[in-house]
Formats: C-alpha cells, structure tokens, sequence
C-alpha cells in the first residue's frame, strides 16, 4: 500500500477503518483494541509455515491472537511444540505439545477457548530456547516495521526471551494485504518481522531494524510488574543477579 502515518494510532485507525469498510474483517468483534482477525487468514498461515524459520524449527512462540490460530494449528499439525503467551501475560506462557494432543483435537488445542485443556502452564525457568517468533501485527511495512494492539505485549514477550539469555531469532507474522502500509513510526523497544505472509504474497524483509536485546524497564507503566507476574519474576531474577 501506498500509505504512510505519522504517528501508530494514525495507522492503526487507518488499518481497521479499511479492514471494516471492505468487509474483510472476521470475528472476534469489535476488531478495534484488537489483532484483527481477517479474511484469508487461513491462506496466510499456510504460506506462512511454509516459510524456512518455520518449515525448519521444533520450538516456536506464537502470539495468542485469532488470525494466528491457523498457524498454530499447523505448526502443531507439523510436529512443532508451540509456546503461547497468556492474553497480557497475566499468566505467563503455556506450552503445547502436539505428541500429547490428539490429532482430531489439534484445532481445539490452537483456539484461545480449548487451549487450557491441552496446555501446561511453564515457568520462566523452563522456557527454552525457540527456533522462530510468530507474532500478530495490525500493521507493517516492507521494510520490517511493525505495530500491534499498543500494549507492547509482543515487544515484551521477544524482550523476556532476550533477557532470559535465548538468541535473538526470527519474527514472522501473517497479515491481511490491507494492513502492509508504505510507513509507520518506530521506537526503540519494537519489534520488527523478518518475514510477512498475506494471503497472496509472502514478503522476506532483506534490512529489518534491531529487535530488542532486553525489557527496557524503565519505559514500563507503573502497574507493569503487578499485572504482569512473570514480569515481576523475571525483574527479581535479573536484580538478585540469577540471570548471570
């Protein structure tokens, strides 16, 4: 697309006004404070698992969101174990594993709803290290920049992987055509996509900007840590030096 914001709520506004008006926006609604979900999505994931991150990886972190549950399902359809993020990581991360989830229950296991059933809860201690990010987006750029919601949820989650010592690893995301913009504005703690899959085109960014090395504490709301448990766990190990 040909269109350029100034500022992300510009963008975001932008994005689902266009995803409304041309009526390829699907349930969950309103789409707004949402990853929206979209038509095509399902068209989306499978070129986005296709992709060599993916098509290569046993572990992978994949954003709970509803246009990504055809990727989740996939992945686990692929023989890869899936960590999810709790919705604003109330309750930190679950773990997947297709090997104890029978076949005929793999898309219950990858929806929101049915996902506690086959999940086990993972403490940070037992995160391990995953082969590729996938992440929801409202909008991004060719040139690798991206926003969600505007809570930073993903940002933070790639950031507690970083500050847990893992590698910085691939992002993908999967989109509607509508949602890849000319421009949109970045600040340092974003994380970018490396790879864009829509429904017809698959999009490998050659130049992304610097995904974060870490939790820019200091940028967090003040009520971060209280909501967000596993931040707070996370901030005690880092500070009693247990990171080292």
């Amino acid at each position: 697309m040909g269109v350029g914001f100034a500022d992300k709520a510009a963008t975001r506004q932008w994005v689902l006004e266009q995803l409304s008006e041309q009526r390829v926006a699907r349930f969950p609604f309103p789409i707004r404070g949402r990853i929206p979900n979209f038509v095509g999505a399902e068209a989306a994931a499978r070129r986005l698992v296709t992709l060599a991150p993916l098509a290569g990886a046993s572990i992978v972190k994949a954003n709970p969101d509803a246009p990504q549950r055809p990727v989740r399902e996939q992945l686990l359809r692929s023989g890869i174990v899936v960590y999810v993020p709790t919705p604003r990581l109330a309750g930190g991360f679950k773990r997947l594993d297709p090997v104890r989830i029978p076949t005929e229950r793999l898309r219950e296991a990858a929806g929101l709803s049915g996902m506690d059933r086959w999940a086990e809860p993972v403490s940070l201690d037992a995160l391990p290290a995953v082969d590729a990010v996938v992440t929801g987006s409202v909008a991004v750029t060719r040139s690798g920049r991206r926003c969600g919601k505007g809570h930073g949820y993903g940002d933070l989650e790639y950031a507690i992987l970083r500050d847990l010592g893992h590698p910085p690893v691939p992002v993908l995301t999967s989109v509607h055509p509508l949602q890849v913009v000319a421009d949109l504005p970045a600040d340092a703690h974003d994380l970018p996509v490396h790879w864009i899959a829509t429904p017809d085109e698959t999009i490998e960014v050659s130049d992304p900007p610097p995904a974060p090395d870490g939790i820019d504490w200091d940028a967090l709301p003040p009520d971060a840590l209280e909501e967000m448990p596993v931040l707070q766990a996370l901030h005690e190990r880092l500070t009693s030096g247990e990171g080292d």
